[in-house]
């Protein structure tokens, strides 16, 4: 370790809430930040990809949220407030001397291949009880393990995971085609063993839930696991169309490793690919595979053009123009009737019959692919004792504003899997977004912890990679009206998307950080109107940052 004390910016480049990133001896960077009176000096880099956060957003109450991804910190403390940051990042002690900015570091501590710092974790498991079991092993289990160690709770977990692997970063699989799990998992099985105190149980399925004994049942041994507290966060599940082939061998869904696996050695040069749905999954998908030159790929989306009911038809239709000019074709309005398998080998589909309303064509395909959505995994859960009334129709788990399943006592459902009530409606959603995976991980963590449940109302964050990178906050479903700043045929837009004369989500491409500022005045209810916006309003020149913003913030 080499700890130095280095004058990096006169104290009068600094104004009340801004940011800027100054040099730390050679190599290192750190990032500055004034609320008031009080300098503060953190990272520069987002943990999750790297992102400069100098670009973010500060606001006054603490928070310097990524430009990228939605991912926060305290800018106090260095902790983390918002997932998808995997880790804390540094905090560095400031002061000011001869009217210069002083900061205190270890060097080490300022390259941006350190980032982050250990976790503060002010509990690793040392107390006895059941403590607390988490089925699932996604984005929600490795932040509830994260916040509960992080807020002191003491006791046993225990991780019964599907997978055979340790929490990974899921959205890889579809951008990357990532087929070794070691490369994106958050913390090997060992870490989380030897720092966390986490028993991980992998490649084991949960059969059952005894509620009144208070017991998960694992396998076909009818293995027991007790629990104090559990949190379920089992996920979803791919969807397959009921037609006719869909179970043959090449034809694939996209959840887990093994499916990247298949698709990635399937996906090979010369090859026919057919993507069945146009989904943010399928398109990154296309993506992802668009540079092995196939011989062709098609895409078959019931809609007129991809991404219509989230994004609308202007943004939908400059994102299909993108597909179009790396060589992909549409088939729109259209869907799959059957899957035809080969003469030859029967096991394998050799092509697709597409409808629509011009009628019907058979495309023929090396591959299949469907990216027709995700139902929720909770069949394990249908006929136990005490889930009667906590699952709709669609096998979504009902919960309250706390996370808790309704009628049940210490048990949370968070991730794909939670039908939950939205801030500011009460509107009953599931939202199937890794952040609000990873944040309602940290929130049941927390409440679990301290023992002091607190609503969850984080604003969702979602990302494509789609075009020039697409960012997206809030929640935009059933919008009746779209403001649109830019020209989505260009790659370079702001979509305000309004519903009963509110702004209620907002996607931008090549305008960071428009979306992250977006998320922060939704949290904050300082989002302007449509009307002023329509004016010309510009997000970014709101201040939400000064001391003479606390008023509002608070």
């Amino acid at each position: 370790m080499s700890t130095k004390t280095i004058a990096v910016l006169n104290e009068s480049e600094l104004k009340d809430g801004e940011m800027k990133q100054v040099d730390f001896e050679g190599e290192g960077k750190v990032l500055l930040a004034r609320l008031g009176d009080k300098i503060h000096a953190t990272s520069a880099f987002c943990t999750h990809y790297g992102a400069p956060l100098a670009k973010g957003v500060l606001t006054a109450d603490g928070r310097v949220v990524c430009p990228w991804h939605g991912a926060c910190f305290n800018v106090c403390t260095g902790d983390i407030e918002d997932a998808p940051a995997p880790a804390a990042i540094h905090s560095f002690k400031t002061h000011i001397a001869d009217g210069k900015i002083h900061v205190t570091a270890d060097t080490s501590s300022t390259l941006k291949d350190n980032l982050s710092r250990q976790p503060k974790l002010l509990a690793t498991g040392a107390s006895s009880g059941k403590g607390v079991v988490i089925v699932g092993g996604g984005s929600g289990t490795y932040h509830c393990i994260e916040s509960l160690r992080e807020h002191g709770y003491n006791g046993p977990i225990t991780v019964l995971s599907k997978e055979y692997y340790s929490p990974i970063d899921r959205t890889k699989l579809s951008k990357a085609l990532i087929t070794d799990p070691s490369k994106i998992e958050w913390r090997s099985g060992a870490e989380l063993k030897t720092k966390y105190g986490v028993d991980l149980r992998t490649g084991v399925e949960v059969s059952s839930i005894d509620v009144p004994t208070k017991e998960v049942i694992v396998g076909s041994n009818s293995q027991r696991v007790p629990y104090d507290t559990l949190v379920l966060a089992t996920g979803g599940v791919p969807r397959r169309l009921p037609i006719e082939g869909n179970d043959l061998q090449n034809v694939f869904t996209l959840r887990g490793v093994d499916d990247t696996k298949k698709i990635d050695a399937s996906c090979q040069e010369g090859k026919r690919l057919i993507v069945i749905g146009s989904s943010f999954i399928s398109m990154e998908l296309v993506i992802a595979v668009s540079s092995r030159k196939l011989a062709s790929i098609d895409v078959v989306g019931q809609e007129e053009v991809p991404f219509e009911s989230v994004l609308g038809k202007q943004v939908g239709a400059g994102l299909m123009k993108f597909h179009k000019s790396k060589g992909v074709n549409f088939h729109m309005q259209a869907q799959a009737s059957k899957i035809i398998a080969s003469k030859s080998d029967p096991s394998r589909a050799e092509a697709v019959v597409v409808k629509s309303s011009a009628g019907e064509q058979t495309i023929h395909a090396d591959v299949v692919i469907m990216g027709v959505g995700v139902a929720p995994a909770t069949e394990f859960l249908k006929g136990n004792k005490g889930f009667e009334g906590a699952l709709d129709k669609s096998g979504a788990v009902l919960v309250d504003e706390f996370l808790r399943v309704k009628g049940l006592d210490g048990v949370y459902a968070i991730g794909d899997i939670a039908m939950y009530p939205q801030p500011g409606t009460g509107e009953l959603r599931r939202i199937e977004h890794w952040n609000v995976a990873g944040n309602q991980g940290r929130a049941t963590g927390k409440t679990i912890a301290e023992g002091k449940p607190q609503p969850f109302v984080k604003i969702p964050v979602f990302w494509s990679a789609q075009g020039q990178q697409l960012r997206y906050c809030g929640v935009g479903a059933g919008f009746d009206d779209v403001i649109m700043v830019g020209n989505p045929d260009e790659m370079k837009f702001i979509a305000y998307y309004v519903k009963d004369d509110k702004v209620v989500a907002v996607a931008s491409m090549q305008q960071d950080p428009v979306v992250s500022k977006a998320s922060e005045l939704l949290r904050l209810g300082l989002m302007p109107s449509p009307s002023e916006l329509r004016a010309g309003k510009d997000l970014l020149s709101i201040d939400i940052q000064t001391v003479g913003a606390k008023a509002k913030v608070a």
